[in-house]
C-alpha cells in the first residue's frame, strides 16, 4: 500500500508531490536556524490581536475536525480495534479522506506558532521537543494522506483534535495578558492530557501488530515508534517543569 498513493488524494494540494511539504519543512528549518538573529537588533512584537484570532481560529478549526472524524467514524461504522481504509468513492470514504487533508493541512497552519515566538522573543520555547514535534507531523501527515487516508489513522486525528481544542483555547487565553494567568492553573493537566493521548495512540497502533487486520503493519509501526519518542519527551518537559522545577 505504501508504493501506491490513493488515486483520491493523489492529486490533492500539497499531496500530489513530496516536493511542497519538503520545501515547506526546509523553510521552517531555516525560519528557526535565522529567525531569532534577524530579531536580535529589533523589538519584540506583542501581537495579542493576532494570537487571540490565530489561536481562536485553530479551536475552531479543531473542533470541526474532532466532529467530521467523530461523525464520519460513527456513520461508517469504524472499529477501534481494526479498520482497513475504505477506498472507495463512496461519500463516507471521500469525507473520511477530506477531514484526513484537513487534519494535515492544519499541521502546516501550526507551524505558525513557532514564527510568532521568534517575533515575541521567546527563543527559550523553541526547544528541540517544539521544532521536532512540529516539523515531523508535516511528513507524517503527508504519508498519511497520501497512502492512508482514513482507517486506523481516524482515531490519532480524531484524538489529537480533541486534544488541540483545549490546547489552543489555553493558548488564546494566555494571549490576553498577565491577567489571565490566575485563570490558568490547568497548565498541568493540559500536559498530562498529551500524554495520555500518546498513550492512547500507542496502544491503539501496537494492538494491530499482533493480530490480523488489513492496515499496513508498516504505518502502524512508525506511528507506535513515532508516538514513543513525543511520549519520552514530553514525560521529560513534565519532570523538568512540574516536578524538578517545584523542587
Amino acid at each position: 500500500l505504501f508504493c501506491f498513493p490513493d488515486p483520491r488524494t493523489d492529486p490533492w494540494p500539497l499531496v500530489y508531490s513530496p516536493l511542497p511539504v519538503t520545501l515547506v519543512f526546509i523553510s521552517y528549518l531555516l525560519m528557526v536556524a535565522l529567525g531569532p538573529r534577524c530579531m536580535r537588533q529589533r523589538r519584540r512584537l506583542e501581537l495579542r490581536a493576532l494570537l487571540l484570532a490565530y489561536n481562536l481560529a485553530v479551536v475552531a478549526l479543531s473542533c470541526y475536525m474532532f466532529y467530521e472524524f467523530l461523525v464520519t467514524s460513527v456513520l461508517a461504522n469504524y472499529s477501534y480495534l481494526c479498520q482497513p481504509v475504505d477506498y472507495s468513492r463512496s461519500e463516507l470514504g471521500m469525507r473520511m479522506a477530506r477531514v484526513c487533508w484537513w487534519f494535515f493541512f492544519s499541521k502546516v497552519i501550526e507551524l505558525l506558532d513557532t514564527v510568532f515566538l521568534i517575533l515575541r522573543k521567546k527563543q527559550e520555547q523553541v526547544t528541540f521537543l517544539h521544532v521536532y514535534h512540529h516539523s515531523s507531523m508535516l511528513f507524517n501527515w503527508w504519508s498519511g494522506v497520501k497512502y492512508v487516508p482514513g482507517g486506523q489513522a481516524f482515531f490519532i486525528g480524531m484524538l489529537n483534535s480533541f486534544v488541540h481544542i483545549f490546547m489552543y483555547g489555553y493558548y488564546a487565553l494566555a494571549s490576553l495578558g498577565p491577567r489571565m494567568r490566575r485563570h490558568l492553573w490547568w497548565k498541568r493537566y493540559l500536559t498530562i492530557l498529551q500524554l495520555g493521548q500518546f498513550v492512547a495512540v500507542a496502544a491503539h497502533s501496537s494492538y494491530n501488530l499482533f493480530t490480523e487486520c488489513p492496515f499496513p503493519d508498516g504505518f502502524n509501526i512508525a506511528v507506535f515508534l513515532y508516538t514513543l519518542s513525543l511520549l519520552a519527551l514530553f514525560l521529560h518537559f513534565y519532570y523538568r517543569t512540574y516536578v524538578r522545577g517545584k523542587q
